[in-house]
């Protein structure tokens, strides 16, 4: 899959977790490997810190594990804002593959 279709998709659905519910970082990683195994960990903390960067994802430290602090990852306004248009971009784009016969 080329890499910038897949960035996107990677995009939304990170985001479509973390509307749901706030994540712990590994956490978000894990659930993501199940669909997309080929991707490597730095690829998933490098699209989080670009969602955190560009306002659509806000961090916060939860409760101290007997390892390192935990950063927790929520949606934030702008979040849900840039996830509703790429779901409406994705849904548009699903109906025209169907009517090329894609």
């Amino acid at each position: 899959m080329d890499a910038q279709i897949k960035k996107g998709i990677l995009e939304m659905c990170i985001l479509n977790y973390i509307e749901k519910e706030s994540l712990y970082g590994y956490d978000i990683i894990q659930n993501m490997h199940k669909f997309f195994p080929e991707v490597t960990e730095s690829t998933f903390y490098a699209i989080l810190r670009r969602l955190y960067r560009e306002g659509a994802a806000a961090v916060y430290e939860g409760q101290v594990s007997k390892g390192p602090v935990r950063k927790y990852y929520r949606i934030t306004q702008q979040g849900q804002k840039k996830l509703a248009q790429m779901k409406e971009e994705w849904r548009y784009l699903q109906n025209v593959m169907d009517e090329m016969g894609i």
